[in-house]
């Protein structure tokens, strides 16, 4: 006679959860392996003076913008916190563009921006920012700033929770990557004469 048996098996539920940031140091601070310095460590090393001449300098021709990272100051590593100062000539864009790895803070110094960002929905929320005005960026979505004045230049500066935020500009990621013509006429549902017009406009003059 054969005999059933019930197996009883716990079910156990995991729960994960991911953050992305920056990691956390044990230390005061973080010196680079190769950094050499002008005798001991003091002061200087949590200078940066990189934005003197664009801050007192004359206007740009084209959009400028102007980082504070761990790139050209290493004293950020590991402090989670970055600047950008942006020049917008008169008419000037910064293309859509992410931050994968931080949430932006703008504020406007000089004139006046129009602003917006797309979320998950696709729903867009713009703004029209004056000089004093803020207005954050979420982490990760696609993003623009443009000064549309046909006349006046402005300015703003940018904050980063992150040394290194990194920028993911739209227009060139796709059209100057490498991504086959083929591809991304499909996915735009254009010709690829149109993508290679595209593509002849995004690259860089020699």
């Amino acid at each position: 006679m054969a005999s059933n048996f019930l197996i009883s098996i716990p079910f156990f539920l995991f729960f994960a959860i991911v953050m992305a940031g920056d990691p956390d140091i044990t230390t005061d601070f973080v010196v680079p392996m190769n950094y050499s310095g002008n005798g001991p460590l003091d002061g200087n090393f949590f200078t940066f003076t990189g934005l003197c001449n664009v801050v007192n300098s004359d206007y740009t021709q084209t959009f400028t913008v102007t980082k504070a990272t761990t790139t050209n100051f290493p004293a950020l590593d590991g402090q989670s916190v970055s600047y950008a100062f942006l020049q917008f000539p008169a008419g000037a864009i910064n293309p859509p563009h992410t931050h994968p790895h931080s949430a932006e803070l703008l504020l406007v110094l000089k004139g006046w921006l129009n602003v917006g960002f797309i979320d998950t929905n696709n729903k867009l929320y713009k703004q029209t920012l004056a000089a004093g005005d803020m207005f954050v960026f979420p982490k990760g979505l696609v993003h623009y700033q443009s000064n549309d004045d046909p006349n006046q230049p402005s300015t703003a500066i940018s904050a980063f929770g992150s040394a290194n935020a990194g920028t993911v500009s739209i227009p060139l990621n796709v059209f100057t990557s490498g991504i086959d013509d083929n591809i991304l006429a499909r996915a735009f549902k254009i010709d690829v004469a149109t993508i290679q017009k595209l593509k002849a406009g995004l690259t860089p003059k020699a």
